[in-house]
């Protein structure tokens, strides 16, 4: 009777122990299978905060290639997010550690907001100077143009200027000549006879010219075409040269002058055949030639 009341105790005593040890299995294989899972969503939440810094250093990439100019600010946020993304891959999953990065990369997010406003703002203002910059430059290339049209006109009218205000002639009358002895002279067509040339023209009216002492330049050559006189020279700086017999001075007042003068043979007596005289004003310029013969 005792030994039954001892065998049922062992087997109620068996089955608790066999009880509690499937109990304890049980516990211990839920509770690896909750750290098993825990870990595996802790990893995924790992892998999305290393996603979205990735996604900002992609971003920080982007506008860094599409600035015009290398911008500090986000080379060093880009190299910031790129120290997290080392840190995160390589820590070891917990909660608390995953938090502060997923706040972390709340602050980088609007940290990115507000760099990329800034650049943005800056791309518009280098628009704008670009924009001013080439208006500025197309508003020079017009000046430039304009004053080079004011140096052409200018030019143009200093040359008007210059032709208006030079004198020409409105007669030019050469004539041999002899002195009677009471002192007048009569014309003559033999050259034994003739003891000079009378040189006479009309300067014309100019109303812009100049008015004051003016000199101008007669030369003579013989029948041979050599010079007569002394064979006196004048040139103009850049400007032409001419050998002259005389020079004769007058004073102009902007009104008609008629204007004489008269050329010896220094070396004797004048030879029969044609002469030619030309008179040259202040500016060398020809102004007018007359052809006469002697016999």
């Amino acid at each position: 009777m005792a030994e039954t009341k001892n065998n049922n105790g062992l087997k109620v005593l068996a089955g608790l122990l066999g009880v509690i040890l499937l109990g304890t299995v049980i516990y211990t294989v839920n509770l690896y299978q909750d750290k098993k899972k825990n870990e595996a969503i802790l990893q995924q939440e790992k892998e999305l905060v290393v996603d979205d810094l990735n996604n900002l250093k992609s971003e920080y990439d982007k506008a860094i290639m599409e600035s015009n100019a290398t911008n500090e600010e986000l080379v060093k946020a880009r190299d910031e997010i790129a120290k997290y993304i080392d840190s995160v891959s390589v820590m070891k999953a917990d909660l608390a550690t995953l938090s502060r990065y997923r706040r972390q990369v709340a602050v980088l997010k609007q940290e990115r907001e507000q760099l990329l406003r800034q650049v943005d703002s800056l791309k518009q203002s280098n628009t704008m100077i670009a924009m001013q910059r080439d208006s500025t430059f197309a508003e020079l290339e017009k000046q430039t143009v304009f004053n080079d049209s004011l140096v052409v006109q200018n030019t143009q009218l200093a040359d008007a200027v210059e032709r208006g205000s030079a004198l020409n002639l409105t007669s030019f009358v050469v004539d041999a000549v002899r002195e009677r002895n009471n002192g007048s002279l009569v014309s003559t067509n033999r050259a034994r006879r003739t003891e000079k040339l009378k040189v006479c023209f009309t300067v014309a009216d100019n109303v812009i010219a100049q008015a004051g002492d003016r000199e101008f330049y007669i030369e003579v050559l013989d029948p041979q075409g050599n010079l007569m006189g002394g064979a006196n020279t004048k040139s103009i700086e850049d400007g032409p040269s001419i050998t002259y017999t005389k020079n004769t001075n007058f004073y102009y007042e902007n009104a008609s002058l008629d204007v004489c003068d008269y050329i010896s043979n220094y070396a004797g007596q004048f030879q029969d055949g044609n002469y030619m005289v030309n008179v040259y004003d202040d500016r060398l310029k020809l102004l007018a030639t007359s052809k006469f013969e002697l016999k």
